[in-house]
């Protein structure tokens, strides 16, 4: 089995080669007690990064060394690869360790889906189906040319540090909302547009913590028409087609817009009339396989017509008091979300009632100060949405490029020739 199909002819200078014979398999074994260790479950299999964590080995393991590419032979991880970065590192037998000239176009080259699908029928075992390193080291790839393969690598590897500084701006951006969120929806922001401290305004004592004076904690009931819906998900011919909101439109988003792909699905025209998803609106989950899954929110910020709000969800109407984005951004803050996992009832599925939701309390300050609040966080949400869009961007990009040029789709050959004319004029 290998992947010769996937090519209708080879280009010009490339060959089909064995992975095993053009690497060299690492069989360096460490004794137990040996760190720091790295288990198959700390590689990711999707971002293709490792997590060192404070542990030793549990028994024999493998001594490995910066540049070797390391390849998780066990599920549920099987498949999952890496370059090893650190000068050495002690990891489990479950990997496959292999040193190659150049690592890191060998780590693109056996990225692809087709190494994986390739994996995925070489698996034997039931309880913990494996590969060994003998069928992994048969798998066949083209191999360009060492000057295309670095050009190659050089191209990919400048994509993929685009989409790490890409994350990393994410997830400041990320800590700035969560320390934002914090301090605007505890001790909000006054008409100076400067954040409360207890030293230049009053506060008071409330179930929720100390908030500013001119703040109340009330129940969610108070302020909002809360509806809990029955609307599943099966076709019944006599009843009109809607698009469904449903539990994982909720989860997966802070906001629901028009963009995401909504499920048909059927509602009477009492379901719709009641259940119908208004702009304003916020949606929480209101069953979840897990406690603290329990109220999430989401708000709608569009007006989406036709939009019936889906089972396991309810829906809060804000009032006239109460700002649907503010309270969305509320619904998040520490003390509720515990309000609500310490009354979740269930074994295996957990749920939460419309008594509960109407007696869960919030702050809430005047409205003119819910809008300033909202307006600063959702500022926040829209860059990060910005960056995780870009990052998506060069996501698909390096697909295409992987695909383009270690297939020899594209050639770099051009690439080389203008870097080798510059040098000889230099």
């Amino acid at each position: 089995m290998n992947n010769e199909k996937d090519f209708k002819d080879l280009p010009e200078g490339w060959k089909w080669v064995r992975l095993g014979d053009i690497v060299i398999s690492n069989k360096n074994i460490a004794p137990k007690g040996s760190s720091p260790y790295l288990e198959i479950g700390d590689v990711d299999i999707n971002s293709k990064k490792y997590f060192i964590k404070d542990k030793s080995s549990p028994n024999h393991c493998i001594k490995a060394k910066k540049g070797e590419i390391i390849i998780s032979k066990v599920r549920p991880t099987r498949g999952a690869i890496s370059i090893i970065k650190e000068p050495f590192l002690f990891v489990s037998p479950a990997f496959l360790l292999i040193d190659f000239h150049n690592s890191k176009f060998l780590f693109y080259s056996l990225s692809r889906t087709q190494f994986f699908n390739f994996l995925d029928k070489l698996e034997t075992g039931t309880t913990y189906p494996s590969v060994n390193d003998e069928d992994v080291l048969s798998y066949k790839l083209p191999l360009p040319p060492l000057p295309e393969q670095q050009k190659i690598a050089e191209i990919l590897e400048t994509v993929d540090n685009a989409i790490e500084k890409t994350d990393k701006i994410i997830e400041k951006y990320k800590r700035i909302k969560q320390g934002l969120m914090q301090d605007l929806l505890t001790k909000g922001i006054d008409e100076n547009g400067n954040i409360r401290s207890e030293k230049t305004h009053k506060f008071k004592d409330s179930p929720l913590g100390r908030i500013p004076e001119e703040w109340e904690v009330v129940r969610l009931g108070d302020v909002c028409d809360i509806r809990i819906s029955n609307v599943d998900k099966k076709i019944v011919e006599k009843e009109k087609k809607v698009m469904l909101c449903n539990y994982l439109d909720v989860y997966k988003n802070d906001y629901i817009t028009k963009s995401i792909n909504f499920m048909i699905g059927t509602a009477t025209k009492r379901e719709i009339d009641k259940f119908n998803v208004l702009k304003g609106d916020v949606i929480i989950t209101k069953d979840s396989e897990e406690f603290y899954d329990i109220a999430k929110p989401s708000y709608v910020s569009e007006k989406i017509p036709n939009l019936v709000c889906g089972y396991h969800l309810a829906m809060l109407r804000p009032k006239n008091t109460v700002d649907g984005l503010f309270l969305s951004k509320a619904l998040k803050l520490q003390p509720i979300n515990i309000f609500f996992q310490k009354r979740a009832n269930g074994i295996t599925r957990f749920g939460t009632t419309k008594e509960t939701i109407e007696n869960a309390l919030i702050p809430l300050p005047p409205l003119p100060e819910q809008q300033r609040i909202a307006e600063i966080l959702s500022q926040i949400d829209q860059t990060i949405e910005k960056e995780e869009q870009y990052k998506e961007k060069l996501q698909k990009i390096k697909q295409g490029l992987m695909q383009d040029l270690l297939t020899g789709k594209v050639r770099v050959n051009k690439l080389l020739e203008v870097e080798t004319n510059e040098l000889r004029k230099s």
